[in-house]
């Protein structure tokens, strides 16, 4: 195992790969700001003959979420290809249809389940599966206020597709549970839970398919790094694929790796990433160039 590195910005090792597969979230912006120190990163790599492929845990196909980078001031150069776990999920519920299924999840996510063939139901004694994009309301709702309803459907069986791996993103100033912290739930009340994003391979797939078009061909894997902040997520999804990580060690983590000298502590950025048993190449508190 590489031991960890502290890296002063990303331009330091930026000719070492061709491609890079970069987290969105809680990297390039916290849902409400993106980051242009992060954003000016990915596009000199761009820039300079690379290609960066976001790989997102967004419940919601690539497609529908370029509104909301746009919005949040992403510039197109800072990307060339985009997945998202709502692209990998769709293969698990178009498996599944018509069902009927039990939707989790706020109206803005419906585009999941467009053409999928899936037929909803508020019913959970009828449906046949459950489908978790994320809680009703994730300014209020917190994984207890679902537990009543979730048992039952463990107990009978009911598969729960959950479209969003993460367990928590922060969203401006606040961190508001996401699909991840239901699934967790469902899985203690004995559930069986079913999940496309990262860590698990379906989304690297389609991220490595985007880097073979971009490329041209066949891309080798150890000019590939993967960066983002959630260690769960992200660093043992980059463990489990044999890829480079780069570990930024901010993000849902706040100051918890952050030294005195104001950069990464690699101390205590290593015992963020034991804790949970993943390890990273690089670290730093915040991708910059």
């Amino acid at each position: 195992m590489t031991q960890l590195s502290a890296l002063d910005g990303l331009g330091v090792i930026a000719a070492d790969y061709d491609i890079l597969f970069c987290d969105v979230w809680g990297v390039i912006h916290n849902g409400r700001e993106s980051w242009s120190e992060a954003c000016e990163a990915l596009t000199r790599f761009n820039a300079g003959g690379g290609h960066v492929v976001l790989i997102s845990n967004s419940p919601r196909p690539a497609s529908d979420v370029l509104a909301q980078l746009d919005a949040l001031g992403v510039p197109r150069s800072a990307w060339r290809g985009f997945v998202t776990s709502g692209d990998a999920t769709r293969a698990e519920l178009t498996r599944r249809a018509p069902g009927p299924a039990w939707l989790i999840g706020p109206e803005r996510d419906a585009p999941l389940y467009a053409g999928t063939g899936v037929i909803p139901t508020d019913d959970t004694d009828t449906a046949h599966f459950i489908s978790v994009t994320g809680p009703n309301d994730d300014e209020v709702d917190t994984p207890e206020d679902y537990r009543d309803r979730l048992a039952p459907a463990a107990a009978r069986g009911l598969e729960l597709i959950c479209a969003n791996p993460d367990r928590v993103v922060q969203r401006g100033d606040r961190m508001i549970y996401c699909a991840g912290a239901l699934a967790d739930l469902y899985e203690s009340l004995g559930g069986l839970v079913v999940m496309a994003g990262k860590p698990f391979a379906r989304i690297y797939d389609l991220a490595l398919a985007d880097a073979g078009r971009l490329a041209g061909g066949p891309v080798d894997r150890s000019r590939i790094l993967c960066i983002g902040d959630g260690v769960v997520t992200d660093v043992l999804g980059a463990n489990g694929q044999g890829l480079d990580c780069l570990f930024v060690a901010s993000g849902i983590h706040g100051d918890l790796a952050r030294g005195a000298d104001g950069r990464v502590d690699v101390a205590r950025a290593e015992a963020l990433l034991a804790a949970e048993g993943a390890h990273a190449r690089y670290a730093m508190l915040d991708l910059v160039w």
